[in-house]
Order: C-alpha cells, then sequence, then structure tokens
C-alpha cells in the first residue's frame, strides 16, 4: 500500500480550529477521502499530473495489441486491475485514498521488478494530489470549522 502524507501548515491550523469546535470530524473527513479519491481517478484519466506519465516502451504496446488491449490508457489493462482497485476511507482522524494491488508501489514510484529484476518500470504517480485540489481541501476545512457545513 502507498501512503501519501501531505504536510502543510495551513491545513494544520485548520484542523487544529475544526478540533476545537467540534468532537467529530468523521464526515469532512469522508468527503476529502472522495476527494483524494476523485484526484487519483483524475490522475488516471489524464495519464499523469501535472506532468504526464512516462508512454509504454513499443514492446509493451505490440503485446497488448496482440491481446486487443492497445490502444488503451498506461496503467489501465484490465477492468479489474490498478485504477478500480484505488479506493477512498476515513475516520474521525484522517482521510486516505489507497489501493490493495501489490504491484501499486512498483507502479507509483518505478523501479526494477519481474524474473531477476532485470526490467526497470518508470515511475508513474498516481497517488498525486495536485495543487488545486489541496486548495478545494483546505477551502473544505475552511468552512468546516467556520460554519461546520460538510
Amino acid at each position: 500500500m502507498i501512503k501519501i502524507v501531505i504536510d502543510d501548515a495551513d491545513v494544520r491550523v485548520l484542523l487544529g480550529r475544526i478540533a476545537g469546535r467540534v468532537q467529530n470530524m468523521s464526515p469532512i473527513m469522508r468527503v476529502i477521502a472522495g476527494d483524494l479519491h476523485d484526484e487519483v481517478e483524475e490522475n488516471f484519466e489524464k495519464e499523469g499530473r501535472p506532468t504526464r506519465w512516462q508512454d509504454l516502451a513499443e514492446s509493451t504496446k505490440r503485446q497488448r495489441a496482440k491481446k486487443g488491449k492497445w490502444p488503451g490508457k498506461i496503467l489501465q489493462v484490465s477492468a479489474g486491475g490498478l485504477a478500480p482497485s484505488v479506493t477512498p476511507g476515513s475516520n474521525n482522524k484522517s482521510a486516505w485514498a489507497s489501493s490493495d494491488k501489490v504491484y501499486s508501489a512498483i507502479q507509483h514510484l518505478g523501479g526494477f521488478a519481474g524474473r531477476g529484476h532485470k526490467v526497470f518500470i518508470p515511475p508513474r504517480p498516481f497517488m498525486v494530489l495536485t495543487d488545486a485540489g489541496l486548495e478545494k481541501i483546505k477551502d473544505k476545512l475552511g468552512r468546516f470549522a467556520i460554519e461546520g457545513t460538510v
């Protein structure tokens, strides 16, 4: 599982205000988890943000084409693959999006894989929160802290 932690002072200040105002942050955390999930879905749709992912190797495209899976999306070969494995989650203090696929880390971070670790997989970071996404979350946290609305 990949865990992305965003350290942002503005968010911590808003969370401090929220914690002082309410005991149950579950509703806003559920909303934020949905926003994080939406960000990841957009990353898959656009094949990388803000920078587009490295294209597939020609050999990979040929292999997929033989199986009727190309043209297609870079990290989306099957209906039960990586993209649909990403799910939102939350509790009273945290919000997240995660994947239970064993290969999610190598796809996100890149590295050597395969038999003998001889194949290099370039990083294709899909668990990315854009600046606009972070601002959206901060805005929602601010409204929740001030107005108590979700």
